[in-house]
């Protein structure tokens, strides 16, 4: 594995992690704010991580 696709996944991890910690503290607190913040942050990343792959994609000749 390349130590780009390793450092890809790993900062995945960690950002998902970070959004897991905030959203557990948030619950844990009873902060209504952050509960939403940090929903909203997961979406917004998994978005992300979706239309990713996308833009590396290589254009077919019927979208040309």
């Amino acid at each position: 594995m390349n130590f780009r696709l390793f450092g890809t996944r790993l900062l995945v991890i960690v950002f998902f992690g970070l959004i897991s910690y905030s959203l557990t503290g948030s619950i844990a607190v009873g902060s209504t704010m952050g509960i939403i913040l940090a929903i909203v942050s997961l979406g917004a990343t998994i978005v992300f991580l979706y239309l990713l792959p996308k833009l590396y994609q290589q254009p077919s000749e019927e979208e040309k």
